[in-house]
Formats: structure tokens, C-alpha cells, sequence
């Protein structure tokens, strides 16, 4: 009997896992034992100058906007002394990897900068949005050389949320055209999962719902749902770079597809497993867990980023 229940608390575990950072579709566990290939799908990558244009959704405070913009910010900035290494600028060089490998296409590096901020206050399309009213929202910002990244926040519901995922990414059809044909621009979307399932989405900060109940870690910016959201972003952003129209890099089915982030979940330092994020940075002030460093003294904890020429997890700390 203790044998089936310890079998039992496993799939769950795997299933919560598996939620943590998913894009565009629930995840699924593999019907077979089988490895499953990370491959490139032969089309475009994100590249150029791009700017990331947030979208606020429902109420925020500045403190936990500046939370996010700084981690944008934090992407592309080098942070010096040496002291404050890792950085998230090094985490994100890791993308360029799979920049390298197709090289000979001439696909230039990517490069990303803070774009513009809209603020709905006014929950202008109600407290509970449906996958085409996220792509509403998304298309406020600018379409062209962009990333339109919607944030809703803890009081707003959103479709599929927390039963199969912590946020998406895709892509749609702009109405700016260029060279007379109609382009396409990437978006995300994140939930700030505080108070509707912090166990699923901002783990390691809350509790996991199943597996092992280790005590929580302590959120580097001193808030479980915000400190949640820059795992799920980071982790969106990186897929989208890699696939960002769904013919990149990835692992999986196409309409379940584990990208650069997804393909490593749960991790996010050395000698992890299911229920135990890594050995992470301490800080000795407030005791929080992190790996990486931001700008204005941020501190944050991002995922693995599966290495296209290793074939492994790779990891800051």
C-alpha cells in the first residue's frame, strides 16, 4: 500500500512541476521513456533590437512594478563590482547559444530594452479575461520590433489559469503592416498567482499543493507573488526568444512544447530535484534565496536554461 501511495505523491509532484513554467499549452507527461529531442524547427528566432512594452492589468503597486521593470531592465545591463555576480544580464547571455548554432543564417544576436508602460487600473475588460482578451490587451502596445508582455494582477482570473499554467506566450497578426504585408508580434502574459495558487505558481516561495512539504524560501524582493511572476517571465521570455512563433527551438509536441526554460523545470541551482529548487545564494540580511543579481540592488531567482550544446540544465549557482 505505501508503495502506491509514495507512486501516487510522485505523479503529483511531476504534474506540479510541470506547471510551473508553462507558454502556450498545459504540459504533459511523456507516454514514453524514451528522451525526446531539443530541435531546432528552422524558422525565425527573435533578433534585433526589440523592445519589451508592459501591460498593466488590474491593480499594482509602483513597489511591485518597479519589481518587474527592473528585471527587464536587468537583462542587458552589466552590473559591476564583481561582487555582484551572477547577474541577470549573465543568465540571459545564455540564450545567445542557440543564436550561435545558426549562425551561418545570419541571425543576428538579440538585443532587448524597456519599452513603454500602460496602466488599466480600471479592469477595463472585467476581473475575469479569456485567452482572446489577453490577446486584446497584448495588442495595445506596439507591434512592431516589440514583446507586448501583459501582467494581470492577484484579484484577476484568467483562462486556464493555475489548472494548467503560470503563463503563455505566442504570437498574432499586427495591424501595422510592413512592405505591404500584415506582420507579427510576440506577447506574454503572466498572473500574479498570490492569492489564487501560490503553490503552483510561485514556488519555491509558497508551499508546493503536493510532494514534499519542505518549509517555503524566503522571496528576494519580499513578495510571493511578484517574486513568482519573475520566474514565470524570465522563463516565457527565453522560449519566446528561442520560438517565438512556434517553429524554433523545442522539445515535445508543437502545441505542447517544453522550450529553452520549460525544458528545465523545477531547477534553478545545482544539485536539484523534484521538491528542492538547488543550493541558491543566501542573503545573510533578509535571508531570501536567489541566483542572480539585478539592477538597483534587485536580487532574483530565475530558472535553468536548457543548454543547446550540452544537452544539459544549466544553471547560475
Amino acid at each position: 500500500m505505501s508503495i502506491s501511495v509514495s507512486f501516487h505523491s510522485l505523479l503529483q509532484l511531476l504534474l506540479l512541476v510541470s506547471v510551473l513554467h508553462s507558454s502556450t499549452a498545459a504540459r504533459r507527461l511523456a507516454e514514453s521513456d524514451e528522451p525526446m529531442l531539443f530541435q531546432y524547427h528552422k524558422g525565425p528566432l527573435l533578433s534585433g533590437k526589440i523592445s519589451i512594452n508592459l501591460i498593466w492589468y488590474g491593480q499594482f503597486k509602483p513597489s511591485q512594478r518597479a519589481i518587474l521593470s527592473d528585471f527587464i531592465s536587468s537583462l542587458t545591463s552589466t552590473i559591476k563590482p564583481a561582487s555582484a555576480q551572477p547577474s541577470v544580464a549573465t543568465w540571459w547571455k545564455a540564450t545567445e547559444k542557440y543564436y550561435s548554432l545558426i549562425k551561418s543564417k545570419k541571425t543576428s544576436f538579440l538585443a532587448l530594452s524597456l519599452g513603454s508602460q500602460i496602466v488599466d487600473e480600471s479592469y477595463s475588460l472585467g476581473k475575469s479575461l479569456s485567452n482572446k482578451q489577453i490577446l486584446q490587451l497584448a495588442s495595445k502596445g506596439g507591434q512592431q520590433d516589440a514583446i507586448n508582455v501583459v501582467f494581470t494582477s492577484a484579484d484577476v482570473t484568467v483562462e486556464g489559469f493555475c489548472s494548467s499554467r503560470c503563463g503563455t506566450h505566442g504570437s498574432a497578426f499586427g495591424a501595422q503592416k510592413l512592405k505591404a504585408k500584415a506582420s507579427k508580434f510576440a506577447y506574454i502574459w503572466v498572473g500574479n498567482s498570490e492569492t489564487q495558487c501560490p503553490g503552483q505558481c510561485a514556488w519555491p516561495f509558497h508551499q508546493p499543493i503536493y510532494g514534499p512539504q519542505s518549509s517555503p524560501l524566503v522571496a528576494p524582493n519580499n513578495d510571493v507573488g511578484l517574486d513568482g511572476m519573475v520566474i514565470n517571465l524570465a522563463g516565457l521570455l527565453a522560449g519566446t526568444a528561442t520560438n517565438p512563433f512556434g517553429n524554433g527551438y523545442f522539445q515535445g509536441p508543437k502545441d505542447a512544447p517544453l522550450e529553452a526554460a520549460s525544458a528545465c523545470p523545477g531547477i534553478y541551482g545545482k544539485g536539484a530535484y523534484p521538491g528542492y529548487a538547488g543550493d541558491l545564494l543566501v542573503d545573510s540580511t533578509t535571508g531570501a534565496s536567489y541566483n542572480a543579481h539585478g539592477v538597483n540592488d534587485r536580487k532574483y531567482l530565475l530558472p535553468a536554461l536548457f543548454d543547446p550544446l550540452t544537452s544539459t540544465c544549466s544553471t547560475l549557482v
